[in-house]
């Protein structure tokens, strides 16, 4: 099968760059063709804010995307497109040229952006389901995209407009939801359930399991508010015996934190900065456990199953998709979203238990070896494109139908 990849990467690299890779990588090894059509959001950092404005309007269709996608489409002739992120560079005119020229198209859902300006559904410091259930008015009301109310009024009429089109329901043929939490949370926003296949992130290389616990707590992430770093650090300051904690990671909270850590934790927090994945396993399989305090309905987690190929239980906020993942006393422990009480509860709880803990952690393994291997997903990837061929060739047969009855 010939493959055609359409990503637009952001300025800090994060989790959808990291499964574009990947899932690239397992189609190329499993013999399939791949082409690629990328953009990079770095690109805008050089421009001023009148171009960057007009960047913004383009997104409800750029037709630069649209000519250049329409012309490798004539020459590569995919079976497949298979879209990540389109925003801000790409913009919906892709779907349309891939369906000008017959090919289905898949479209992974990342995030909320097709439901949330912010694409996190999340405002001052919790889950926001206001444009879910409202429209997008509050978005634009809050400044929800890059906490800029112009920005995001440019992008909320992207989304407004194409719902009005038509263009998820009908220049689409296949979304691809990492967990049942995104599939139910889209499908009762209105779309439709029978194009929404569920398949959970991988790990590409495995580490291996670990063979015996380490001394230290790690937390792997961004640094930024939606993923409960004041929460841990709360925590942290509360608990009633010293427990060591890394922090992986870099973001725009580092700062802050760091000044934190300094004044009052520095003796139990140390900051490992950006790693390359490598060595983020390394430290991720010497921890006691991983903390994965995130407020916001994480869409999946890549460090938490990465957690689970080392044998490493995960402690994490009994929310969304993170509650999905990882079950309660069996993979992990939950606790409250945004109560570092019960945080610090749990957290003393595992450290002072190893027996249940190395249970936990024999048991985390078990379901990476089930659920999140990159043969296992190569071929949950192959059932969406099948889904998503399926769709399109129906769909094409509906409109030669319609057609023929007018006629």
């Amino acid at each position: 099968m010939k493959i055609l990849i359409v990503h637009n990467s952001y300025q800090q690299p994060g989790g959808e760059d990291v499964v574009v890779q990947r899932e690239s990588a397992l189609l190329a090894a499993n013999g399939h063709q791949v082409r690629t059509h990328f953009r990079d959001s770095a690109e805008m950092r050089r421009l001023g804010p009148l171009r960057k404005m007009e960047l913004s309007l383009a997104a409800i269709w750029a037709r630069n995307t649209h000519h250049e996608l329409r012309n490798l489409l004539l020459q590569e002739k995919p079976d497949l497109a298979h879209f990540h992120n389109i925003f801000p560079l790409i913009s919906p005119s892709g779907y349309f040229a891939c369906f000008n020229a017959g090919v289905p198209v898949v479209q992974t859902l990342h995030n909320y952006r097709l439901l949330c300006a912010g694409g996190t559904l999340f405002r001052d410091g919790a889950p926001c389901e206001d444009c879910r259930e409202h429209g997008l008015w509050p978005g634009i009301i809050h400044g929800c995209y890059r906490n800029s109310c112009a920005s995001t009024a440019a992008l909320s009429l992207t989304l407004g407009i194409h719902r009005q089109l038509g263009t998820w329901s009908r220049r689409i043929d296949c979304f691809v939801a990492p967990s049942e939490f995104v599939s139910q949370l889209y499908g009762s926003a209105g779309f439709d359930p029978r194009k929404i296949f569920v398949k959970p992130n991988f790990v590409a290389v495995d580490p291996g399991e670990r063979t015996s616990a380490g001394d230290y707590a790690v937390f792997v992430g961004r640094l930024s508010v939606e993923k409960g770093l004041r929460t841990l650090l709360r925590a942290w300051e509360s608990l009633a015996i010293p427990i060591p904690l890394v922090i992986v990671g870099d973001g725009p909270l580092r700062e802050e934190l760091e000044e934190k850590v300094h004044n009052q934790l520095s003796c139990a927090v140390r900051f490992a900065g950006f790693l390359p994945n490598e060595d983020t396993l390394l430290l991720i399989k010497g921890a006691k456990f991983l903390v994965f305090p995130s407020e916001w309905y994480e869409t999946f987690g890549l460090t938490m199953i990465e957690a689970f190929a080392c044998g490493v239980p995960v402690i994490c906020s009994r929310l969304g998709t993170m509650q999905e993942i990882v079950s309660d006393n069996r993979t992990g422990i939950h606790f409250t979203p945004g109560d570092s009480a019960d945080l610090a509860r749990k957290v003393e709880w595992a450290w002072k238990h190893p027996v249940e803990l190395k249970r936990f952690g024999r048991a985390a393994r078990l379901e990476y070896e089930s659920k999140y291997t990159a043969e296992r997903n190569y071929h949950l990837l192959i059932n969406a494109y099948q889904m998503a061929r399926k769709h399109a060739s129906e769909s094409l047969e509906h409109a030669r139908t319609e057609q023929h009855a007018e006629a």
